[in-house]
């Protein structure tokens, strides 16, 4: 890597090209698109000159191959069930004119929702929202116009050609995040970013993009309130001080910033910072202003006028009505779907573990549900029989950090039970805990009693819903977490749940079992 040759160079003399192999399909850049030093003086003005030139080739690719994916998905799909309901005896050219009115009807239905909108294209459920909500809309057009005009074959195509557009559509939509995530984890793929605040915020932020290199940013210059960094070095973490905060549009506008964040600051005004956003009018880069709020996600954040003042208005998160009726009958009838369909695979690993040690096979534990009830969480058992009475002479080796008992090679473990935890098999029978409505299939992992007992307020949150079989402390580490981590997982999720967020989780479930990642 040439990370500490590139941090020593001013930001806007850095290499263009990248010296590291380039991942990926060949049309899109890996590097955001970088403003040479001694560039010759583009002849057009000023605001097309900075838009053309600041547009980084991977974004618009990125796009290209996203719609590309759609329409192939929705083509591809309507011509085969163009065929298949015309051979079940359906008139050939009133379906001639339903598939050409279902491609019409997404091809206008996905850009008005902004399902192709460059923001949310590869950041998860909010991309996955409002593709759902296009498909949605474009079910709603083909059943209008078949209502209009009278086509009583209109009904499969609402109800069985578009939901089977969302089933090649989603996954496609998948698969080329998961390509972009890669990318960014790389080191491509990424908007360059200006950060101006506080030194403090700015660390904060410049943490959570290296953190977090699937959201897309990397912070590559920094403005503070007296231009300087850390002593001597005049840097933050790393990334290079270029300036005064009221030097910023100057700053941008020289060096090709994407996006410029601003962090909070005793300097920032709203007069202030309406004249930033009045500078960067032409430069293509996006503002983003950070509110003094942690962990609050965006469908709670709407931004309204009030007395000609722009107001954050958060609402309160969700904990009854008729979206947690919802979850609660999609938890219910899922796990019994899903407990039939693994009846043969519970039997099996039953079978398993009672040939291994001739002991039990559910092994019960206490633990804490919603509004601190206890109830009795089921487990295939993967420890010896005696584990309660051997953790305690185990203490002096925790590798976990808070109330957590965690050890990577724990001698409790059964030969047995090593290969169920890596897959997650041992969790399987919580399906029966869902069942009977102790648990949700997604929600903050269960804690034990003991833990509850040292919770803070924040924490005590966590109590607020069901606990759940996965969540996003599942899919974000698992074991490997902290405790502090999975303590801030498990509160986002609780503040800022939804359904979409639930099938994202779900989905990401199924990978990281799969590949064992972080259980132990």
């Amino acid at each position: 890597m040439e990370e500490s040759v590139r941090r020593s160079l001013p930001v806007n003399s850095r290499p263009v090209n990248d010296a590291r192999p380039h991942i990926g399909l060949p049309a899109i850049s890996r590097q955001p698109h970088r403003i040479a030093p001694d560039a010759p003086a583009d002849p057009r003005p000023p605001a097309a000159a900075d838009r053309d030139r600041h547009t980084p080739d991977w974004e618009s690719g990125y796009r290209s191959l996203v719609v590309l994916g759609d329409l192939v998905a929705t083509a591809a799909v309507v011509t085969v069930s163009a065929f298949v309901l015309h051979g079940f005896g359906a008139a050939w050219p009133i379906t001639q004119w339903l598939a050409l009115g279902t491609v019409l009807a997404v091809v206008c239905a996905l850009p008005a929702s902004r399902a192709w909108n460059p923001r949310v294209l590869g950041e998860g459920a909010e991309e996955f929202r409002r593709l759902g909500r296009g498909l949605f809309a474009a079910a709603v057009m083909v059943a209008l116009g078949g209502l209009l005009f009278g086509a009583l074959a209109v009904q499969p195509w609402v109800f069985a050609v578009i939901p089977a557009v969302a089933l090649v559509s989603f996954p496609q939509r998948y698969v080329l995040r998961r390509w972009l995530h890669r990318n960014r984890r790389r080191g491509g793929c990424l908007l360059p970013v200006l950060a101006a605040g506080s030194p403090d915020t700015v660390r904060d932020l410049i943490s959570r993009t290296r953190a977090e290199s699937h959201v897309g940013w990397r912070v590559e210059a920094v403005c503070t309130f007296t231009g300087e960094g850390e002593p001597g070095s005049g840097e933050l973490d790393g990334v290079p001080v270029v300036g005064r905060l009221d030097e910023l549009a100057d700053h941008v506008r020289r060096g090709g910033y994407r996006v410029v964040a601003v962090t909070a600051d005793a300097y920032w005004s709203p007069r202030k910072l309406q004249q930033v956003a009045w500078d960067l009018e032409g430069t293509a880069a996006e503002m983003v202003v950070a509110p003094v709020l942690m962990e609050v996600a965006g469908p709670r954040l709407n931004v309204s006028g009030v007395l000609g003042m722009p107001l954050l208005r958060v609402t309160a998160p969700t904990f009854t009505g008729g979206r947690r009726l919802v979850k609660e009958i999609v938890d219910r009838v899922a796990s019994a779907l899903l407990l039939l369909c693994i009846s043969p695979l519970l039997l099996a690993v039953a079978v398993a573990i009672k040939l291994a040690d001739r002991g039990p096979v559910i092994y019960r534990q206490r633990r804490v549900g919603r509004n601190g009830q206890p109830f009795t969480m089921l487990k295939f058992r993967t420890m010896v029989v005696n584990a309660d009475a051997v953790r305690r002479e185990l203490l002096d080796a925790n590798e976990g950090a808070g109330p957590l008992f965690k050890m990577r090679r724990d001698p409790r473990v059964t030969r047995v039970g090593a290969l169920l935890r890596r897959y997650s098999l041992d969790e399987l029978p919580q399906l029966f805990n869902v069942l009977t409505g102790r648990m949700s299939l997604v929600g903050p992992r269960p804690p034990l009693p003991e833990e509850t007992k040292a919770y803070a307020a924040d924490a005590r949150r966590r109590l607020l819903v069901k606990p759940g079989l996965t969540g996003l402390w599942q899919v974000s580490g698992r074991s490997d977490l902290t405790w502090a981590e999975s303590i801030r997982l498990d509160l986002r999720y609780v503040e800022d749940w939804s359904l979409a967020l639930d099938l994202v989780i779900l989905w990401k479930t199924v990978r990281a079992v799969l590949v064992g990642e972080g259980a132990y």
